[in-house]
């Protein structure tokens, strides 16, 4: 058993988990915000809700992202230690300012709006989930700060071996941050749009195979009514809106992801080239875009990759803006690494067992190359089917297809799926160093640190595999009940967000802002907030 592959295996699985939660808690957040801001304008039922129905969906999420997110950071000190002491200078200042600023602001928030309901004035209410949202983009901000440093470290001075902030500006403007941040974003709202989506098909399914809508002679929607408390038009109403707002949200978001995108790459080759040249499977130089390359599994001689299906000046383009410059290939950025930063581990006492072995600079190539295309290609498939969704339901309603139905419901997963494989390459592809070096010009690109040397020299293979294995069982239980919580509200549709609809039925046309009769004021059971909170 090796330490560090254990380290990084317990990291990568606890981060991957918690971040299936952190893009859903973002993008969803910003929409209910929007929903809520309709309802307030507009006085509509439907725009209540869809607030009460995606809310409740919205807190069971940031809960468990809350819960998850805890180990990450207690993780630096437990299981990287030597990596804590080389960037606790810099990693620092995001991370407090994450942890005391950002999310003191939103779960503060987050709470007034939850319990506020009826105990605050509407325009304040509104008010506490906008900062509540705004709060968990500064968190996210924070967080890729971090992170962007260790891909692309700036505003450092190494002080006895360690860097030392000297330019707080240069560390929070990072270009690698800057272009990262809207990256994520759009990511997270790619998430929200398909989860959207999903969902609102189901439930118009469901009307629709229980016999409440009808389609008439031109197959427009004829939407009709039950007893049962909240299946009535206004639920017809919530869920077409839904379903089109989710697809608009998606197709919007993946064009944000492609733009963004296309900048990350460009900075990707010029601070970190040998990662953009695996994700292309380029072992030579040239301007050829691989879209399918064949290889030994597991080889790490890049000699073995065949180009099968190759397009020519698409490299070029991604890295340069332009069809003809020449971009270097693995094998030609090999000799340039080896040069600049050595060929084998130095002999330290730091690196343990691997001091003195040879330097591995090009990342598992299986995993940069079908990363970066699975994250395309999952990207792509959800907007293409926001696309169809919104042309399918044009007339008002879904069809009665029961596969059609659980494809859209799968197709929640696609976006999730894009967000996990483009950090994989993100942060595989970074490797052997946890720190990547600057190739800047201007003097730090002696910033580096080998991952080898960044796992906790005191820690035994044996505890970090016992604590691998226990904090996996203990978040696959955490995504039963996950899972569970949002099948049981989900499946129970407006009512499970909106209790008090079984006890007092709303007439649609009655007004619905805070306060009035269709709106949670006078009227409403005494424990409809504690209902939607819990």
């Amino acid at each position: 058993m090796d330490a560090l592959e254990i380290a990084r295996w317990q990291f990568g699985i606890t981060t991957v988990y918690h971040f299936m939660m952190v893009p859903l808690t973002i993008g969803l957040g910003l929409v209910v915000a929007i929903m809520q801001t309709m309802w307030h304008r507009t006085g509509k039922q439907e725009y209540l809700r869809m607030t009460k129905f995606w809310g409740k969906l919205f807190l069971i999420n940031f809960i468990m992202g809350v819960a998850t997110g805890i180990v990450q950071e207690f993780q630096f000190g437990m299981a990287w230690s030597e990596y804590s002491r080389f960037v606790g200078d810099v990693f620092g200042a995001p991370l407090a300012l994450e942890a005391l600023l950002a999310f003191f602001v939103e779960s503060t928030f987050l709470g007034l709006w939850i319990f506020g309901w009826k105990q605050l004035k509407p325009g304040i209410h509104l008010a506490c989930l906008w900062i509540a949202v705004v709060g968990s983009l500064f968190s996210a901000y924070f967080i890729i700060v971090a992170n962007s440093w260790m891909q692309h470290p700036v505003g450092v001075e190494m002080i006895d071996g360690r860097p030392v902030m000297t330019d707080a500006w240069a560390v929070f403007t990072n270009n690698t941050a800057l272009v990262a941040v809207p990256h994520t974003l759009m990511g997270a709202l790619a998430v929200a749009g398909g989860f959207l989506l999903g969902i609102a098909w189901y439930h118009l399914w469901r009307r629709r195979r229980d016999g409440i809508d009808t389609v008439d002679a031109d197959g427009n929607v004829v939407p009709g009514e039950t007893d049962i408390p909240g299946r009535d038009r206004t639920d017809h109403k919530v869920w077409i809106r839904s379903l089109r707002i989710g697809a608009v949200v998606a197709m919007i978001s993946f064009a944000g992801t492609a733009l963004t995108g296309d900048l990350q790459g460009k900075l990707m080759f010029e601070q970190q080239p040998m990662k953009m040249a695996a994700a292309e499977a380029a072992c030579h130089d040239g301007t050829g875009f691989s879209v399918l390359s064949v290889g030994n599994l597991g080889s790490g001689n890049c000699d073995d990759i065949v180009a099968l299906i190759e397009v020519p000046g698409i490299l070029s383009f991604l890295a340069k803006g332009d069809f003809t410059t020449e971009v270097k290939g693995v094998n030609s950025l090999l000799d340039q690494y080896k040069a600049d930063y050595g060929t084998h581990l130095p002999d330290n006492p730091i690196y343990g067992d691997r001091a003195g072995q040879e330097i591995q600079y090009v990342p598992v190539m299986e995993v940069t190359y079908w990363g970066f295309r699975m994250m395309i290609g999952f990207g792509g498939l959800a907007a293409l089917a926001a696309l169809v969704a919104l042309w399918v339901t044009r007339k008002g309603t879904v069809p009665e297809s029961r596969w059609l139905m659980r494809l859209a419901v799968f197709g929640i997963l696609a976006p999730f799926g894009a967000n996990a494989a483009g950090w994989i390459f993100t942060e595989m592809g970074r490797q052997p160093f946890v720190v990547a070096p600057n190739p800047d010009l201007n003097g730090i690109d002696q910033v580096f640190m080998f991952t080898a040397a960044a796992v906790s020299p005191g820690v035994s293979a044996g505890e970090l595999l016992t604590s691998l294995v226990v904090l996996t069982a203990v978040y696959a239980l955490l995504l039963v009940v996950e899972v569970k919580l949002l099948v049981k509200y989900i499946r129970g549709g407006i009512v499970s967000a909106m209790p008090e609809l079984a006890h007092s039925p709303v007439d649609e046309n009655e007004d619905a802002t805070p306060g009035g009769k269709g709106g949670p004021g006078p009227g409403k059971p005494a424990d409809d907030v504690l209902a939607f909170a819990y």
